[in-house]
């Protein structure tokens, strides 16, 4: 019988994954239906997405950044590697509060790189190591739990696998102020450079809070993966 289970239930995925992945689906949701609420409240200046993440940049007196347009919904991002604001079709365009709260968030990126902002710096840092990690702890923790004539072995090719799972949480927590910061900026300069009237920057403020608890409840989605596993295995000792 796997460990972790009784009667042939997990009661770890029950009590610490489950409701995380429900929290996680509900924040999606959230911000999808936020997202098209204020997709239909258009700033009296008439602003684009794009012109609000250029006002954003010059605000921050950022330069050198190009704004481009990618296919999809939402699938708005800063490339460091090119320095490029890559906004989506729907926020592009569009002169909707929800659009120009999008795109000034992006524009909050490059301002993090462009201010050697330390946590961004970090998280860009880790990502080869964790890309590895997450490649390589399912393996390590599968090869420990069936290779157990190893002896001690066995039990080292576990804790490394948790190790090698725990970078993932370790960059999504490092994400949460990575992005509460960059919303922050972008809020800051709508507001000093006047992008937005008080009740439409309520409008692209309420649209990044609900995209920022998508980054919470992937950090915690994260954290229970880690949790369960650390569980599982404490199982395992305690009946080895």
């Amino acid at each position: 019988m796997p460990y972790g289970y009784y009667y042939g239930f997990d009661w770890t995925y029950l009590i610490l994954v489950l409701p995380c992945m429900i929290f996680s689906l509900i924040a999606s949701s959230r911000v999808n239906s936020t997202f098209q609420k204020y997709s239909t409240q258009y700033s009296q200046r008439r602003l684009t997405g794009a012109e609000a993440a250029r006002r954003v940049l010059a605000h921050n007196g950022v330069t050198g950044v190009r704004i481009e347009r990618v296919a999809g919904n939402l699938t708005d991002h800063y490339d460091p590697r090119t320095n490029v604001i890559r906004l989506s079709d729907s926020v592009y365009t569009s002169t909707s509060t929800a659009a120009i709260g999008v795109a000034a968030h992006e524009a909050g990126h490059a301002v993090q790189y462009a201010k050697d902002y330390a946590p961004i710096k970090f998280r860009a840092a880790i990502i080869p190591l964790t890309n590895f990690g997450s490649k390589l702890a399912m393996p390590l923790i599968l090869a420990g739990i069936l290779l157990t004539f190893l002896g001690s072995l066995s039990t080292m090719l576990v804790y490394l696998g948790i190790a090698a799972f725990g970078l993932s949480f370790l960059f999504q927590l490092i994400t949460l102020p990575v992005e509460f910061n960059a919303s922050r900026r972008a809020i800051r300069a709508i507001e000093d450079a006047q992008l937005l009237t008080p009740e439409e920057q309520r409008g692209a403020e309420k649209t990044l809070k609900a995209a920022a608890m998508t980054y919470v409840a992937a950090t915690a989605v994260a954290l229970a993966q880690l949790l369960r596993l650390i569980m599982l295995f404490s199982n395992r000792r305690r009946r080895d």
